[in-house]
């Protein structure tokens, strides 16, 4: 008598990156189940940019393009690459919120 067995594999999605630098966007999620507030997004220490809300899973994408210095010079991919992405913002209740993301980070 032959048995045969049967083998479940769960696949498991990875996790995916809260930021995410390509094409010339920046797209950052939150993947948290709480609001935030203020939230400021600043490419390689310089260029800025931001929103005032982001609801738990939603995502913000904007182009590089229009990231720009306290002095309004705007990110130029012809002459710039990202070598790093800070994010920081606010909680309800007042909790700070930051991470970051650099080129080798997925290595």
């Amino acid at each position: 008598m032959v048995f045969g067995g049967l083998l479940f594999v769960s696949a498991c999605d990875a996790p995916r990156d809260s930021i995410v630098v390509e094409e010339g966007m920046v797209t950052v999620e939150n993947q948290t189940k709480t609001e935030w507030r203020n939230v400021k997004i600043t490419v390689n220490d310089h260029f800025s940019g931001g929103v005032p809300v982001l609801e738990p899973g939603g995502r913000m994408t904007a182009p590089l393009s229009q990231f720009q210095t306290g002095l309004g010079q705007k990110f130029d991919r012809g002459r710039q690459s990202v070598a790093k992405v800070e994010v920081t913002a606010t909680e309800p209740d007042g909790k700070p919120v930051s991470f970051n993301w650099h080129p080798d980070a997925g290595r």
